[in-house]
């Protein structure tokens, strides 16, 4: 799940970006209203959490914008009622009230990416693989292979390559988030992790310099 924080309290942005990163969501911010455009310019977000009162571009305005994209929940002080309508009516999907219960929060940004995500895609098989989506298992030659979150991801857009080179910032932009994107030693971690828990023969190649392939 990809999520994008819109906030101009840094502060608190980069605190709830920490939060929702530990339960495992892909999670960019952006401190102002153009910011905020021009990041969904270019990536798709599963939620888009988003203040009202924003610089450069109000917040009404990029809820506006983004909310034929992405699911919106919108997350400001401002808590009467006739705000909340406001918000809603403007295309939001959901409005929550600061100060917030961060478990709450986690919950509301789940719902919304669960209207958001299509019908699960079918098993995807390879060499012997078998992913279900669905179910988030793995077999090799039906023997049942155990992954972690992130395993689990980087095998899914292999899969979804059919054999075909997957560059290593591809990779990176896929399967984490500009927080964890640049770091070239997160991927290969966890490529190696991922090609050792598959067994031997071993079925993903590294091409140095340029990337992966089942």
């Amino acid at each position: 799940m990809r999520v994008l924080i819109v906030e101009d309290e840094e502060q608190l942005a980069d605190a709830v970006a920490r939060g929702l990163r530990l339960h495992a969501m892909a999670v960019d911010v952006a401190y102002d209203g153009q910011e905020a455009l021009e990041r969904a310019s270019y990536t798709d977000y599963d939620v888009v959490v988003l203040d009202r009162d924003l610089p450069e571009v109000h917040g009404d305005d990029v809820c506006g914008e983004l909310t034929r994209r992405s699911r919106i929940l919108m997350l400001t002080a401002a808590g009467q009622v006739r705000d909340k309508v406001d918000g809603l009516s403007l295309g939001a999907d959901d409005y929550l009230v600061k100060p917030f219960a961060f478990a709450e929060l986690v919950a509301r940004i789940r719902t919304l990416a669960r209207r958001t995500s299509p019908a699960a895609p079918p098993a995807m098989e390879r060499a012997g693989i078998r992913l279900d989506p669905a179910r988030r298992t793995v077999t090799r030659d039906g023997r049942p292979v155990s992954l972690s979150r992130k395993e689990f991801d980087l095998l899914r857009e292999l899969l979804r390559a059919q054999g075909a080179l997957v560059t290593s910032a591809e990779l990176r932009r896929k399967v984490w988030d500009e927080y964890a994107a640049t770091d070239t030693s997160v991927l290969r971690v966890t490529m190696t992790a991922l090609r050792r828990k598959l067994g031997t023969p071993a079925l993903v190649e590294n091409v140095p310099g340029k990337g992966y392939r089942l």
